[in-house]
């Protein structure tokens, strides 16, 4: 998935405006302005659209762990990732909201995608594990729409 489409649900999930979305970035030192922000929000076929580097992407989303849940001063800053991908995106995700395994079930049952909790648990392992397995562009569209629900109601 494109971190373009990522970027525009999760603002209309949370009803961010473009100025926000440069207050997130910022949180984590990532210098952005409106202008830089307003191609990510394109659509692809638009004209002036520009895809998002993965490193403003992997800035954005801890930057809304952030901003969720606030700075732990007692832990050392992490390093930002180089690449992203939809297992990257699907962890930070559940970690700003603060998400257990039931309501990952609960999220991707209110989308109408059936999901085992093996299924779940083979997403968050690490990717040398047996068991991991790569999130697919499907599921982490129906994430966010279950969890868009969730939270616009």
């Amino acid at each position: 998935m494109l971190n373009n489409d990522t970027l525009r649900s999760i603002r209309y999930m949370l009803d961010l405006g473009e100025v926000h979305v440069v207050e997130i970035l910022k949180l984590t030192g990532f210098e952005a302005s409106r202008e830089s922000v307003d191609p990510w929000l394109l659509k692809e076929d638009e004209p002036g659209f520009v895809e998002m580097p993965d490193l403003a992407m992997a800035h954005f989303l801890d930057g809304l762990i952030l901003q969720r849940r606030g700075r732990d001063d007692s832990q050392p800053a992490r390093p930002v990732e180089g690449r992203i991908n939809n297992n990257v995106v699907l962890k930070k995700l559940r970690v700003a909201f603060e998400l257990k395994e039931d309501d990952i079930l609960e999220l991707m049952s209110a989308a109408s995608f059936k999901v085992t909790r093996g299924e779940i648990n083979a997403l968050f392992r690490q990717p040398k594990h047996s068991n991991f397995r790569l999130c697919g562009d499907q599921f982490l569209r129906n994430f966010l729409k279950g969890l868009t629900k969730r939270l616009r109601g």
